[in-house]
């Protein structure tokens, strides 16, 4: 593990390095976290709750969401597909480790950075600005803790699906983008999943998305309390179990299928 732990070191320091794009960064989450405010604001005028979250409720969901999502959310499909078609892949496979768990631990040391540096500073940022409402009880926030690591899991490991696609696409610049759009819209960061129609909540639920935003979110908001907050990381823990076979079956058919574009 010694080797994997030093890539998580390597990714934190060379994000380091660039900690001013991070900085900005909080200032763009920031507007857009206001704009889903008055958004929201409107729409509960006049109501106490919708959906079983109060207007509170909403705007600290809101602001939870966009925050993790710095810490879940990275390009390691994006550097795979560049890899494998400039052909670089083909010296890290020889390399004596594996590939995956490289791409894995660089997305977590990216993640721990945009942690620190990112989402605990932007969050002391919006709490000033918009009234948020954070829960006292450690418990809902050791269960958001694992719920968050959870989602950074799902989430690193449908763009290393998406990145894997690269053997045998060449060219998946299209998948990357669509499968973007597909996790903001279909894991809660957007609109929370209990306010999609019934129909599509009933297909959602049969889908990995909801554990990237919306499980955890919902814990840190007390949406989920209880038995339900721990049926959700549930739900992500067998995701995250289920995911490793595809990958894994993808990834030894990429191997097989391995062709090194202009190497």
């Amino acid at each position: 593990m010694a080797k994997y732990i030093e890539m998580i070191r390597i990714r934190f320091l060379m994000m380091l390095a660039y900690r001013t794009n991070y900085y900005t960064g909080i200032l763009i989450y920031s507007i857009n976290i206001g704009a889903y405010y008055f958004l929201w604001n409107a729409i509960y005028a006049g109501k106490s709750e919708i959906e079983g979250l109060s207007s509170i409720q909403m705007t600290t969901y809101v602001a939870v969401a966009w925050m993790a999502r710095a810490f879940y959310f990275n390009n390691i499909d994006r550097e795979m597909a560049m890899e494998i078609k400039e052909g670089k892949v083909a010296v890290e496979l020889i390399r004596p480790y594996s590939y995956l768990m490289m791409k894995t631990m660089q997305g977590l040391g990216e993640g721990i950075f945009r942690l620190f540096f990112f989402s605990f500073p932007g969050m002391l940022i919006v709490s000033l600005i918009f009234p948020l409402e954070f829960s006292a009880d450690a418990n809902t926030w050791g269960l958001f803790a694992v719920s968050i690591l959870l989602s950074f899991m799902i989430n690193t490991q449908l763009n290393l699906l998406t990145g894997i696609t690269t053997f045998f696409l060449y060219n998946n610049t299209g998948l990357i983008r669509a499968k973007r759009v597909i996790i903001e819209l279909f894991s809660g960061l957007l609109l929370p999943i209990s306010f999609f129609p019934g129909w599509a909540q009933s297909v959602m639920n049969y889908l990995p998305f909801q554990g990237i935003s919306y499980i955890p979110s919902m814990i840190f908001t007390n949406g989920f309390t209880g038995g339900e907050a721990l049926h959700g990381i549930l739900i992500q823990a067998i995701w995250v179990i289920v995911l490793i076979v595809p990958i894994r079956v993808l990834w030894l058919l990429a191997k097989k299928q391995l062709v090194i574009q202009g190497g």
